[in-house]
């Protein structure tokens, strides 16, 4: 599951509440803690608290008490069609080319 996938559990109007930690995706919808997705103070459902629960001691042993649901991915960028991303290259490489020729110019 993407982030992008994962925000859609966020456990507001009956949808489950899931959170990502250290890769895994868990299934926090049964806790009384999770209640309409909030965790508080301030921990939303549908989010990766990887960074956020770092420093609590207690999080492995609790987080790991709840389903494995699924496992978060990477999102990869779709390729461009018709080579988009070789003309944005071309484009930003002439405007470079134009304000370097122009700076020198100008030196001279």
């Amino acid at each position: 599951m993407t982030r992008t996938e994962l925000a859609a559990f966020d456990g507001q109007e009956n949808r489950p509440a899931y959170v990502a930690v250290n890769g895994k995706i868990y299934d926090v919808s049964a806790s009384p803690r999770w209640q309409d997705g909030l965790h508080p103070p301030d921990h939303r459902a549908g989010q990766d608290l990887t960074e956020e629960l770092a420093g609590a001691p207690h999080v492995r042993a609790v987080i790991e008490r709840f389903p494995v649901v699924g496992t978060l991915e990477e999102e990869t960028l779709a390729p461009a069609e018709g080579g988009g991303n070789r003309l944005l290259i071309g484009a930003i490489l002439a405007l470079v080319i134009g304000a370097l020729i122009l700076l020198i110019s100008r030196l001279v």
